[in-house]
């Protein structure tokens, strides 16, 4: 028989997984706010300018703030829609990579990018939320509802497989069209040798972060399986 401690357990478990869907809503529908946001006005000066909306498009997609941002609110979309489906953004690898990256972007931004521009008005609003909010708040979610344990120690270095992308990526865009999203990746002002050391800093702090993000999982999820035993063991003793 079921004791009163197990009916108390499933209940627990229950309000838990109603409080990390209203969470994971609420961050995905801040992401895809504050992406739309931008990517309207990212049109609009590509207008004033009267240059094509292609191209408009393919600046805003270019900047690391905004692939990764995009990708977090995916993947809080896709756990709320198909929470089930073996999907390749729901791993917990991939789960705990996403956090990686994001934190990544809001330190960045905080240090070396904030004061380059004074964003106004709405702007101001997509600005905080994708720089500021998420890379606050999408770790916490990580943190306090993903399930722990899962990570291996050779996950940071598999994690940093996007960032060299994304960094071979904007040094072809930026030796074919002469632009660069951010200015430790501007080749003109830095030369390769400056932008190489530059990229190899950044690696270094996603890595040591990533190492971080992988020992607390390995933490958590150690405690959590006593605990889970413990109240196995209480359950038997119970019934």
């Amino acid at each position: 028989m079921y004791g009163f401690s197990d009916v108390k357990t499933a209940v627990k478990v229950s309000s838990t997984l109603n409080i990390n869907r209203i969470c994971a809503a609420a961050l995905a529908m801040l992401g895809w706010f504050a992406l739309t946001v931008q990517m309207g006005f990212d049109i609009q000066e590509a207008l004033i300018k009267n240059a094509s909306v292609v191209g408009g498009l393919i600046h805003y997609f270019s900047f690391f703030t905004i692939q990764t941002n995009m990708l977090v609110a995916l993947l809080l979309t896709i756990s709320l829609v198909r929470p089930q489906t073996d999907q390749f953004l729901l791993r917990p690898s991939v789960k705990s990579a996403l956090a990686n990256y994001i934190v990544i972007v809001g330190v960045v931004y905080a240090l070396l990018l904030r004061g380059l521009w004074d964003p106004q008005g709405l702007q101001l609003v997509a600005d905080r939320l994708l720089h500021d909010a998420i890379p606050l708040l999408y770790p916490l979610y990580w943190l306090i509802f993903l399930p722990k344990g899962t990570l291996r120690w050779i996950d940071p270095v598999v994690w940093l497989i996007y960032p060299l992308l994304y960094f071979f990526y904007i040094l072809l865009r930026g030796a074919v069209f002469g632009i660069y999203p951010y200015p430790f990746v501007d080749v003109a002002t830095l030369g390769y040798g400056g932008v190489s050391i530059n990229a190899m800093v950044f690696l270094a702090a996603f890595f040591g972060l990533g190492v971080m993000f992988a020992a607390i999982d390995r933490i958590l999820g150690g405690r959590n399986a006593c605990v889970e035993a413990d109240l196995a063991e209480r359950s038997n003793s119970d019934k």
